[in-house]
């Protein structure tokens, strides 16, 4: 017995060691790739203009989120879902991600027309040469310029026309962008907040009841959100809620 386990220790020690020997062999040092950033001097004028675009194409792959969410009409369908999950009472759900990802398709199928214009009066002149870069900036914030235009009020767009200290615009095209995006986004908030408030009424009429419900019975150490959140989702399921809050945001928007 003892020389058999001696014999399997000599076999593994040869192994190991012609295991060590091939390896040894065929490893061979791999090359690690340097990566560099040089900063050179510019000689003439297109590098600096080449250098500017970059860093302008960087910043605004950076600021893509932040203007996903301020020109469109993600900020109001957002906000409304989130209430509707709070007045439902369902903590996290959905979750977050899904609330996101639905407000994001929502968006897009919303804002799909003057998506739709920008491609064909902006991006695809200016990738075949009929445009300079200048023409196609303005002719893509147009469409946007118009769709902030339909949802900002009046009494919003006025307000920072008199903080920004400019002379009394004639027309649409003489109000400053930097005006109108604040104005619009301050405009879907209030709206949002508006349906969001009639979201919680019917819900709030629930809760009300089921507490009146156990106070008569002497129930007060149940928690009346343990009783009323079934409910609430059962009226919700019942009646579509979806569908309706979908159905209203996108209508809310033509």
């Amino acid at each position: 017995m003892y020389k058999k386990n001696g014999i399997i220790k000599i076999i593994l020690i040869l192994v190991l060691m012609i295991l060590m020997g091939i390896i040894d062999v065929w490893c061979e040092p791999l090359p690690i790739p340097k990566i560099g950033l040089d900063i050179e001097t510019a000689e003439n004028p297109q590098d600096v203009a080449l250098s500017m675009q970059i860093l302008f194409i960087l910043t605004i792959i950076s600021l893509a989120p932040s203007i996903l969410i301020m020109l469109t009409s993600f900020t109001r369908i957002i906000i409304v879902l989130s209430f509707t999950r709070n007045a439902l009472g369902t903590q996290q759900m959905p979750p977050n991600q899904v609330l996101i990802g639905l407000a994001l398709f929502l968006t897009f199928f919303i804002m799909s027309p003057v998506i739709t214009e920008i491609n064909e009066n902006a991006f695809t002149p200016f990738t075949n040469g009929e445009i300079t870069q200048e023409a196609a900036i303005e002719k893509a914030a147009e469409p946007i310029r118009n769709f902030m235009f339909k949802y900002t009020r009046e009494k919003d767009l006025a307000l920072f026309l008199n903080l920004s200290q400019v002379k009394q615009p004639v027309a649409k095209i003489d109000i400053p962008t930097s005006a109108l995006i604040p104005a619009f986004i301050i405009s879907e908030l209030k709206t949002a907040f508006e349906i969001g408030f009639f979201l919680y009424i019917p819900f709030l009429m629930i809760d009300m009841i089921v507490s009146s419900t156990l106070m008569s019975m002497g129930m007060m150490m149940l928690p009346p959100i343990m009783i009323s959140m079934p409910f609430k989702i059962l009226l919700f399921v019942m009646v579509d809620g979806w569908n309706l809050i979908v159905r209203s945001l996108i209508l809310g928007f033509n």
